[in-house]
């Protein structure tokens, strides 16, 4: 891998207000690049993580939507990048089950669109896709790799398996440097309300404050592989910087129960979670993944690139709200 200097380059984040988004952003302005984001309306967007960064003025905002062909090729050539991440898209496992079309457009269609557009543009883009583990499924206690086959149980699943063969097919086909990061879980104090992680933070320090008197929470019985979206979003940007173009997987290596999430939470600020936690089967999702574990060895070898921070830190800095 030969980085070189990184003065001078132009990435464009697609989906730029989110968690990833935000912490990519930020680390590739400390790296001396100039920055781009897209939002479907960014004269409307409120971009609040960026302004809680202090960096929503050092970003040149675009509008575009991912669906639309015309709107990503104005968008990319509004800004001329040489690097594209592409981190839009409806990313939340659960609500696909609810608005499995806007899922699969978002990720398919959007990821498509771009690729089409790096297939012809006349000087290199480098493409990055955001896959994910939900792509695997259950492993059943085998660690998942790049050699693992897919098997999805979810719309938001089969879109990102969708979108990391289309990756696949057109670097292939197309000789472009194009990669997919599956990443596995990974949070920060910027996860939406939505993400269970998030709502259990919320929930304890609610309980803490004496704002509420329970929190219900679905399945307590499933192992996932939590890391820092900080750390991941660096695997992201090495993943562009190695001379070939190859997908990776990128997590901790080191899974645990959710029971062990939720009870880490409690513990933080001396609560028994026992006392307070409500199962509730109506938060089961239709179909869900037991056991998630992963093998991220591939990544250290290649790229130098390996987790610091895991669960019982990354438990610690939600709760205190470290960014």
């Amino acid at each position: 891998m030969n980085i070189g200097s990184t003065r001078g380059r132009t990435a464009l984040i697609c989906g730029i207000s989110g968690q990833d988004g935000t912490y990519l952003a930020r680390s590739l302005l400390q790296k001396g690049y100039e920055v781009w984001g897209t939002s479907r309306d960014a004269s409307t967007n409120a971009f609040s993580n960026l302004k809680l960064f202090g960096i929503f003025n050092d970003i040149n905002l675009v509008s575009m939507v991912v669906e639309d062909s015309r709107s990503v090729y104005r968008a990319i050539k509004q800004c001329s990048p040489t690097e594209i991440y592409y981190l839009a898209g409806q990313s939340s496992v659960g609500l696909s089950f609810d608005e499995p079309e806007e899922t699969i457009q978002s990720i398919v269609i959007g990821t498509l669109n771009i690729l089409e557009i790096v297939r012809s543009s006349e000087s290199e883009i480098r493409f990055y896709q955001a896959g994910s583990s939900e792509c695997f499924g259950d492993t059943y206690g085998i660690s998942a790799n790049e050699t693992t086959p897919f098997s999805p149980r979810s719309p938001y699943a089969v879109a990102k398996a969708s979108a990391f063969w289309l990756v696949n097919n057109y670097r292939e086909a197309y000789n472009i440097h194009a990669c997919t990061g599956i990443l596995f879980n990974h949070e920060s104090t910027l996860r939406p309300a939505r993400f269970v992680s998030k709502k259990i933070v919320k929930g304890v320090r609610d309980i803490a404050a004496g704002k509420k008197s329970k929190l219900q929470l679905g399945r307590l019985d499933i192992s996932r592989d939590w890391g820092w979206s900080p750390e991941f979003v660096e695997a992201m940007w090495l993943m562009l910087q190695n001379d070939k173009p190859e997908d990776f997987v990128i997590a901790t290596g080191k899974s645990f129960l959710l029971e062990e999430f939720v009870s880490l939470c409690f513990s933080e600020l001396d609560l028994d979670w026992r006392d307070y936690v409500l199962q509730d089967e109506n938060l089961y999702r239709p179909t869900d993944i037991l056991l998630s574990s992963a093998d991220a060895s591939k990544a250290k070898r290649l790229l130098g690139w390996e987790a610091t921070v895991f669960m019982p830190q990354v438990v610690s800095n939600m709760i205190s709200n470290k960014l």
